[in-house]
């Protein structure tokens, strides 16, 4: 198996990527934007792709999201969630920086931390961490917000760690392959979806939250992106918890295709994270509905 992932080498996606078991033992290949990474996904140069979704503090990575909403179908069948930790690289000491380099995801997140101790030095954007640290290296800026392996890689000396404004940063990354069978529910699973409403009808989205209402399935994220057709024009890229396999996420896709001008699935994947699922509601566990199910079926039947 082999990997595509945002590179270039010693990035958060790198970092990420390996510890992902399904990567553990395949070959990885840094490619240079998610565009990139996720068309070769879709052209079969690669088996899959690893890029990032969502930040803690800055929210959703557009462009991934944009490239899931648009384009030949992909599916997610993983994520990782990886703690970010930023430093300061330079070979000069902090009073001597002039110009400091970083992607502008980083940036926003040591905002503080250059406002306190760098207020003076000229800021200039990179493609990644890694490159702002190579850079840096190469003595194109004075310094890089960066990992601290990706300093390490360089040869550039640490002059601050743990510059984040938050401590508690952290950044989910996804598993990403051409349409396939989603992996087996594990009861701590995300579903993923796009779903595209009628415009000219009044309550067109609350239908589509009371779908998964109905069947107490919680929505974890719902965010609107513009379908490029118009002003007004979104898709609504959601995350629910749950599997396909599960009978009220069936009940509620069903649902969805019903209602919706359109409906995209994006996967169904364990998640990577500690916290349990928020429990159904009393009547609405999937126990509840195969129990109806079944009472269904026997009155069909003739039975009682």
């Amino acid at each position: 198996m082999e990997f595509a992932y945002l590179g270039p080498r010693g990035t958060f996606t790198e970092a990420a990527l390996r510890r992902l078991p399904a990567a553990k033992t395949a070959a990885a290949a840094p490619m240079s934007s998610i565009f990139e990474v996720l068309d070769a996904v879709r052209r079969g140069e690669v088996d899959a792709g690893f890029v990032p979704i969502e930040n803690s503090q800055e929210g959703t990575v557009t462009v991934t999201v944009d490239e899931l909403v648009d384009g030949d179908p992909l599916v997610i069948v993983g994520e990782v969630i990886l703690p970010i930790t930023f430093v300061l690289a330079s070979a000069k000491p902090v009073g001597e920086i002039a110009t400091v380099a970083s992607m502008p995801v980083a940036l926003a997140q040591v905002r503080k931390y250059l406002r306190r101790e760098l207020p003076n030095a000229v800021v200039h954007q990179a493609l990644s961490t890694a490159q702002a640290a190579q850079r840096a290296a190469d003595g194109e800026f004075d310094a890089a917000v960066c990992p601290p392996f990706a300093a390490e890689a360089v040869g550039l000396p640490v002059q601050a760690f743990d510059i984040g404004d938050n401590p508690n940063a952290a950044t989910r990354f996804v598993h990403v392959v051409r349409p396939t069978a989603p992996p087996e529910p594990t009861g701590n699973d995300i579903t993923s979806l796009v779903v595209y409403i009628d415009y000219d009808r009044v309550g067109a989205l609350l239908g589509v939250l009371t779908e998964f209402a109905i069947r107490g399935i919680n929505l974890t994220r719902i965010e609107s992106r513009p379908t490029g057709e118009g002003l007004g024009r979104y898709a609504f890229f959601l995350d629910c918890t749950g599997h396909l396999a599960d009978a009220r996420m069936g009940e509620a896709l069903m649902g969805l295709r019903r209602i919706c001008a359109d409906v995209r699935y994006l996967g169904s994947y364990p998640r990577d994270h500690s916290d349990r699922p928020v429990p159904p509601p009393a009547g609405l566990s999937d126990a509840d509905f195969a129990d109806a199910a079944s009472w269904l079926d026997r009155l069909r039947s003739g039975g009682a």
